[in-house]
């Protein structure tokens, strides 16, 4: 079955590279793209079912060999062996992983969303320091944060805050922060020195492009304001900030942080396909049933993800019961232990989905 399936992907992969050499399909830059992102999607599962292949082939002609009489051919032959009996078995395990269905996105740049939620002033610090601690993260990956739109508390952080990440395999990584984000610790207004529980939502979408997905502009009303400051005060008195709603379904983007409403507009249309492509993904992984329940967590804004205990130095990934008593490092940007934890246990859920 498994040799079956290695097979298909195999032969699909130098059917790409024909169609590759076709000069019909090489003056297609959609139907070229698309191909050449499948090819190398399916790259290094076929390299690593060639080097099984390969090992297997040799293991008859090793045992003979093993039978010679000449002592220095038979010695080489048992050790060649040897190192073919290990790499069989940890192949056949790669080959596993690898056949694992891949999350179509993990490969795209991500819109973020922050929001302060319960907890006014400490909700929206909170987002504040969300940010910062995914900004520190994105440095130790190389990623480059664009802000797109944002709106200040005066208390300090954001009431809300937008903004791309973009760099290497993002959305493989930060797909796991949609949620509920809890802290619990003393705010700084507090005289009491009273532990408070205050939350921010995060939202995460991989970063749709017009070929991932079209939007029909007579479906879009597009609206123009001043834009505002902390407390809803006017910033400017020129109608700079663009608000945008897709009919079809209802969906509200604005945007008011950009220079212009030339720049406004390109953001929110930005954030409207995202949001649109993220959407249709979501049906889809529904209709698939299975692969929706092997998922860590639903990517819905009201599940709660995460629990920030200051006062312990405590945080907790609810969906995977871990926890880790390292909250300075993380919000510092030290985030790979616990999205490694997520990977794991996502990968083991594929695994045991994949074997039933």
């Amino acid at each position: 079955m498994l040799n079956e399936r290695l097979d298909q992907i195999e032969e699909r992969y130098h059917h790409i590279q024909a169609m590759l050499m076709d000069p019909e399909i090489s003056s297609d830059i959609k139907q070229l793209t698309a191909l050449s992102k499948e090819q190398r999607s399916l790259e290094k599962t076929v390299e690593t079912y060639q080097k099984y292949k390969s090992y297997l082939s040799q293991l008859d002609d090793l045992k003979e060999m093993a039978k010679e009489t000449d002592p220095e051919i038979r010695e080489m032959a048992e050790m060649e062996l040897e190192h073919v009996h290990e790499q069989i078995p940890l192949l056949e395990e790669a080959l596993k992983l690898l056949l694992i269905p891949k999350d179509p996105a993990d490969e795209k740049n991500v819109i973020v969303e922050i929001r302060g939620a319960a907890g006014g002033d400490e909700g929206n610090i909170f987002a504040g320091d969300l940010f910062r601690m995914y900004s520190k993260y994105a440095e130790t990956k190389s990623w480059k944060i664009e802000v797109l739109n944002l709106i200040e508390s005066e208390a300090g952080g954001y009431g809300q805050i937008e903004f791309t990440i973009t760099g290497d395999s993002v959305y493989s990584q930060m797909k796991y922060e949609s949620g509920v984000h809890r802290v619990q610790r003393v705010p700084a207004t507090e005289g009491a020195g009273r532990i408070h529980t205050s939350t921010a939502t995060v939202l995460v979408l991989p970063e749709a492009e017009e070929l991932d997905f079209e939007i029909n502009l007579a479906d879009v009303r597009i609206d123009t304001f001043c834009s505002s400051g902390p407390g809803g005060q006017s910033v400017n008195t020129t109608k700079s900030a663009v608000r945008l709603l897709h009919v079809p379904t209802g969906t509200i983007v604005q945007c008011q942080d950009g220079k212009s409403q030339h720049e406004n507009k390109a953001s929110a249309f930005k954030i409207l396909r995202s949001r649109l492509y993220d959407n249709a993904l979501q049906e889809k992984l529904d209709k698939e049933g299975a692969e929706r329940k092997s998922k860590i967590g639903t990517g819905d804004r009201s599940e709660k993800v995460r629990t920030y205990n200051y006062p312990q130095n405590r945080i907790t990934d609810h969906r995977i019961n871990f926890t880790i008593q390292q909250l300075d490092r993380v919000m510092e940007g030290k985030l790979d232990a616990v999205i490694e934890a997520l990977i794991s246990e996502e990968v083991k859920r594929k695994l045991m989905k994949a074997e039933e």
